[in-house]
């Protein structure tokens, strides 16, 4: 099958944005995942300059991720409904950029673990989040995040059950490992509904290294989840101490793409 690769524009911050777009596509990047670092960054303003970048560059986003990520437990799985009804007025703004830029999907990362909130609830929330989106052309997707509900995998296949194909999600493998769960586990639960990878490796001393650094056999691991239905797309997502330079970076996003191209 054929998947797009790319990198997060996360993997460069503290870099402003709009400089770590560049240097992305100075590189030829087939797709990036764009992560809104804050408020004026949503402006009409900023996003052309960007649209303009990637037009140039002749790349294509795959993602938008919200700043807003850490407050989603405060500002949509609320037991206050005007914040809930304040807050999905304000993530129209992010759908809009996603439909701006040409961006297929929108990560939610979604509920605090620590914080009570029926699943019923959750699920039903989502389900109009993702409904608000859909009018914009971009598709919600769920992200598991260690530290919120969407950690445990369990969760993740609830949610698929009560809402059906509404439920797509993201596969963070550092996420995953920094839960305890394995990886490979999420592409047989979850198979299909699958549609966006974000992908680090792993070893005793980090849960976040270059692809093919640690203990995760990366071209058994999309081989899997090829088997299991995945397409979508497959982004390097690692934390600034992850890497050394820019230019091992994009060595690291060439090997994913070998993999995908068999010519590793």
């Amino acid at each position: 099958m054929s998947y797009k690769v790319g990198i997060s524009t996360a993997t460069l911050y503290p870099m402003l944005t709009e400089q770590a777009l560049l240097e992305l596509c100075k590189r030829g990047v087939e797709c990036v995942e764009i992560f809104i670092n804050t408020d004026c960054e949503l402006s009409r303003k900023f996003l052309s300059q960007l649209r303009n970048m990637l037009k140039e560059y002749g790349i294509s986003v795959r993602a938008i991720h919200p700043f807003t990520c850490e407050l989603e437990s405060m500002m949509l799985f609320t037991h206050y409904p005007r914040r809930f009804l304040d807050s999905l007025e304000y993530y129209k703004k992010f759908f809009g950029a996603g439909e701006y830029l040409g961006a297929d999907l929108f990560v939610l990362h979604g509920n605090n673990r620590h914080n009570n909130y029926p699943k019923e609830l959750y699920f039903d929330r989502f389900v109009r989040l993702s409904e608000e989106a859909e009018k914009f052309g971009v598709t919600l997707v769920q992200e598991n995040v260690a530290r919120c509900v969407s950690g445990e995998l369990s969760f993740l296949k609830e949610m698929k059950t009560a809402i059906g194909d509404r439920a797509r999600f993201v596969l963070d493998t550092k996420q995953a490992i920094r839960k305890g769960e394995n990886p490979y586990d999420f592409l047989t639960v979850l198979g299909g509904s699958i549609c966006h990878i974000h992908l680090s490796d792993y070893d005793t001393d980090s849960d976040c290294k270059l692809a093919g650094t640690g203990k995760l056999d990366y071209p058994k691991f999309i081989k899997a989840a090829e088997e299991n239905g995945f397409e979508g797309s497959v982004v390097l997502e690692l934390y600034h101490n992850g890497y050394r330079s820019l230019d091992e970076l994009y060595e690291n996003y060439l090997y994913i793409k070998s993999v995908r191209d068999k010519t590793f």
